[in-house]
């Protein structure tokens, strides 16, 4: 599955000193399946008589990039959007109560116990013993800072970047700010249009890992590096220690 513009060798010489960025959300561990799972409560419960489930996820999907562009990303975002869609595909206006059920559905989402990718903590261990590793998360700082803490691995970065969005620019801007080498910095994660695309067109490698439930609004495909740009693209986390 290894897709890269590297020569090919049975055993690939393993690089040194490099930085490092990696994502969170469906790189280190699971976030996406539990906003599924409010997803399909929300549309189970709304039962709507005249559209689709899947026609109710395309509204809901629109109500997203709509909240998203005025309210960042999230869970409050997240709790608007389903309001946002409630309110404009329903027949009904939405009571007290209606609201506050439909909020339930994305409380455990907040509460749900960090569960790490297979192999991510010892991973983890090792590259940072090897590199320089800087975690780069896009959302709410808040959240995500409090996902860092309760997963236990904020001891193997050196720093912490959760820009409000991941864009060729926001990428330049951590370049800068962290003083990076783009020839020797690779940006590693799982979703093609904040982690891989973005990255190598501010002038970095990039390492794709992909996942099997990533957010419907990430996917894209995937640019071919350019230039000196480099990209892998990997099985699972753990493979990085083939490469790194």
């Amino acid at each position: 599955m290894t897709r890269y513009n590297l020569p090919m060798s049975a055993t690939p010489a393993r690089l040194s000193n490099q930085t490092l960025l990696i994502d969170a959300d469906d790189t280190l561990w699971e976030n996406n399946i539990y906003f599924e799972r409010a997803i399909a409560s929300f549309i189970a419960d709304l039962d709507h008589q005249k559209h689709t489930p899947a026609q109710v996820r395309e509204h809901l999907n629109r109500c997203e990039r709509t909240t998203i562009a005025t309210h960042g990303y999230g869970i409050h975002s997240f709790r608007r959007s389903l309001i946002d869609c409630f309110e404009q595909l329903s027949e009904t206006t939405i009571t007290p109560e209606r609201h506050a059920r439909i909020i339930s559905f994305t409380d455990t989402i907040a509460s749900t116990e960090i569960e790490l990718l297979p192999g991510v903590a010892e991973t983890l261990q090792i590259l940072s013993q090897r590199h320089r590793l800087i975690l780069v998360t896009k959302g709410d700082r808040l959240e995500q800072t409090g996902k860092l803490r309760r997963s236990g691995l904020q001891v193997f970065f050196s720093a912490v970047e959760v820009p409000a969005e991941k864009s060729d620019a926001a990428y330049r801007s951590v370049i800068e700010r962290r003083r990076c080498d783009p020839t020797t910095t690779w940006m590693i994660g799982n979703s093609p249009r904040s982690d891989i695309n973005p990255a190598l067109a501010a002038g970095l490698h990039a390492v794709f890992i992909p996942h099997a439930c990533t957010w419907i609004l990430e996917h894209e495909a995937v640019d071919p590096p350019s230039g000196n740009t480099r990209l892998l693209e990997l099985e699972n986390f753990p493979a990085l220690l083939r490469y790194f």
